[in-house]
């Protein structure tokens, strides 16, 4: 029985809706990647399913006895007091009481009155057990209750919104982006404590590789509608695709169709003698179904303004040594950057990332070495606090800087066309940025670097709040860009398909320097090297004998006909998913009871499985005949 139903959901804030007849149901045990472009409204489907905002039309059922935890996008700024404080208020006011209780008890001079009152009033509603609940969640997660909230880091902040969001209970646990701010370590934790998680998950991310590791199913927000896939990141993309084929292909022909009604209602005299008044009432209507069509929505057009090409050695460095206070971050560092590297810079939350940053850049001065900067160097940085954004300023002001034009590729465009390509709309392009969303100043602060021209480009957390559209667009553009690039990202995709090498802040001081990016890094990180090795060493031998035999043996009688049958199997599976696919996108299909849904996902993602074996046993039998 699912845990949350939602029947013909209407949603609007202004202009077309934002969600529209939307029929979505969430069964216990599933974690479902909610996806989607930026303000498709994805934070708001998850406001709807929480109770804060009520819809505007259609209903939501809840099942009886369900809890819900939202996790929010961001550090909502009245947290404050002690750890322990912050998570039992996701109790509500008996987790006030038991926080107050807490304090008490650690009080240096202890309040007797006070304590007896309070104890009192937990004891009246039965809250001694949810006490322990508290405690029980900060050791799970590895908080320190006595800590104060306002001195943590980022990511250990939002691990406690987290154990405020698990202490209830809840059934089903809303994460909005729960890995912006967080570093690589802390995404790790994150995926495997999840990964164990027995409730229910609907989450919103644009870190990729999290999402493949979690969801048992993704839900797409694209203009209004909800659609349901099987959660395979690389089925998605492609039966995506597939899907916006078709419409395309149908929408020509409409408009078309269209194009020839209008000629003959044109016609004259000649058209009224034989005018079929049908034929003008479905004329009529079919102008009406075009007004109403929502497109897609636009790319992001991403192009970097270049400046001449900076001297062959960007950056070199000799001997480099950085402590803060006691504490070393960069201890006795020697490397050299040339035109054209692309780095990524990885490493735990506070290990010093930004201030080896600043000591490349020479804003900063190093207590040992030296840095040299090339020559010829012109600067573009991306700052992941945006302090680079005036807030008394709109979006045009902060990109033209006072100009009504910006030169990008030696051309020179007028900003507001510029923005445009960055999806601001003149309305949003003269608003006040305090308006703009999360994706919003991600997607200006990139308008503006860009407009710089630059041949070394320095990007601190450039992924954050950007829907996976304009990430994919991002990484293509700094693949082509042909100046140096130093990336700090916690993207594991991100760094796989952009950086060619890799600085890691290994602690203590210590900076190792890695070919390729994150994926590479593991493999080549010498501490990951020993343990691996000794379970096996005792059967390593027999390994290699295995591997000759089979290379050497011939097909079966059996497996030839095997081989001969598969290409036709294939061919026949992918027919019967695309036939499945294409019904469960059709208006109508969630219209549908919940249970008869449910089960053709699990038909599709069952008939996927089979495909993906098929593939695997053709690629081993055609392998072996080879």
């Amino acid at each position: 029985m699912p845990l949350i139903t939602l029947n013909a959901v209407d949603f609007s804030i202004g202009g077309p809706l934002l969600l529209e007849q939307v029929n979505f149901s969430i069964e216990p045990g599933e974690r479902i990647a909610l996806i989607g472009r930026n303000g498709a409204g994805k934070s708001t489907l998850l406001k709807l399913i929480a109770g804060e905002i009520k819809p505007d039309d259609g209903e939501i059922r809840l099942q009886s006895g369900v809890r819900i935890a939202r996790l929010e996008q961001e550090v909502p700024q009245a947290a404050q007091g002690k750890v322990f404080d912050v998570v039992a208020q996701g109790l509500g006011a008996l987790g006030q009481l038991l926080a107050e209780h807490h304090h008490l008890t650690h009080a240096e001079v202890l309040d007797e009155v006070a304590l007896a009152k309070v104890q009192a009033a937990i004891e009246a509603q039965g809250g001694w057990s949810l006490e322990n609940r508290v405690n029980d969640t900060l050791q799970r997660l590895e908080l320190d209750g006595e800590a104060d909230f306002a001195r943590l880091s980022g990511g250990l902040k939002r691990r406690v919104l987290l154990a405020r969001a698990l202490v209830s209970s809840p059934d089903l646990l809303l994460l909005d982006e729960p890995t912006n701010h967080l570093d690589i370590e802390a995404i790790d934790w994150l995926e495997g404590f999840l990964q164990q998680w027995p409730g229910a998950l609907l989450f919103i991310t644009h870190d990729r590789r999290f999402l493949k590791q979690l969801a048992t199913r993704i839900v797409e927000i694209d203009r209004g509608e909800l659609t349901s896939w099987p959660g395979d990141w690389d089925n998605y993309l492609r039966r995506r695709e597939e899907r916006l084929h078709a419409e395309r292909q149908e929408n020509a022909r409409f408009d078309k169709l269209l194009a020839e009604e209008e000629i003959w209602i044109r016609q004259g005299i000649k058209a009224r003698r034989t005018r079929d008044e049908g034929r003008v009432r479905r004329l009529k209507e079919m102008r009406r179904e075009r007004a109403a069509r929502r497109e897609v929505q636009g790319k992001v057009q991403m192009e970097l303004a270049s400046a001449g090409a900076s001297g062959k050695k960007v950056i070199q460095v000799k001997h480099l040594g950085f402590a803060h206070g006691d504490k070393t971050l960069v201890r006795d560092f020697s490397t050299t950057l040339l035109r054209g590297d692309r780095i990524g810079l990885i490493g735990p939350n506070g290990s010093g990332k930004s201030t080896l940053l600043k000591l490349l850049l020479g804003e900063l001065a190093p207590d040992s070495g030296e840095v040299q900067l090339g020559t010829q160097l012109q600067v573009a940085y991306f700052d992941q606090y945006r302090a680079t954004l005036r807030e008394d300023w709109n979006a045009m002001e902060n990109v033209a800087e006072g100009s009504d034009t910006v030169e990008v590729g030696g051309r020179r465009k007028h900003v507001l066309g510029y923005l445009q390509d960055f999806l601001f709309t003149p309305e949003r392009a003269r608003a006040p940025i305090t308006r703009l969303s999360g994706g919003e100043r991600n997607r200006l602060l990139l308008a503006k670097l860009f407009a710089q021209p630059s041949n070394l480009l320095v990007m601190d957390e450039p992924t954050n709040d950007l829907d996976v559209e304009t990430l994919e667009l991002l990484e293509e553009l700094l693949l082509e860009y042909p100046g140096t690039l130093i990336l700090v990202s916690h993207d594991r995709d991100f760094l796989d398909n952009v950086v060619t090498s890799t600085l890691v802040m290994e602690g203590d001081g210590q900076i190792g320097e890695y070919v390729g990016g994150y994926s590479d890094w593991l493999r080549q990180r010498p501490q990951a090297a020993p343990p691996a090795e000794k379970p096996v060493a005792a059967r390593a031998p027999e390994k290699p004998a295995e591997k000759p035999a089979s290379a050497k043996k011939k097909l079966s009688y059996k497996d030839a006909c095997e081989l001969e049958a598969l290409p036709a199997r294939i061919e026949a599976l992918e027919a019967q998913i695309a036939e499945h696919s294409t019904r469960m996108n059709e208006p109508a299909y969630f219209q549908r009871d919940a249970a008869a849904v449910q089960a053709d996902n699990a038909a599709l993602e069952a008939a996927q499985a089979e495909l993906d074996a098929a593939y695997a046993r053709w690629e081993a039998l055609d392998a072996q005949a080879g």
